[in-house]
């Protein structure tokens, strides 16, 4: 446990007063209903992204198990 702290203290992670200055300054820019609207977008665009990987994965496991049948034939 010790040493994520470490980890998180040489990255420089803010502390919890710097996390509520940055939401109150983000509530400020974009109001209160934008915000959800733009966390649905972040939501979509993670679950895009997580989708995209999970096909490149098994795509890539498709092929990698192919390539085996073909060299057990030969």
């Amino acid at each position: 446990m010790n040493t994520v702290m470490l980890v998180f203290a040489i990255l420089g992670m803010s502390g919890g007063t710097e996390w509520l200055v940055v939401g109150l300054a983000i509530l400020l820019l974009f109001g209160g209903r934008k915000i959800p609207e733009l966390m649905r977008g972040l939501g979509g665009g993670i679950k895009e992204f997580k989708n995209a990987t999970k096909e490149d994965n098994s795509s890539d496991l498709i092929s990698h198990e192919k390539e085996k049948k073909n060299d057990s034939k030969s």
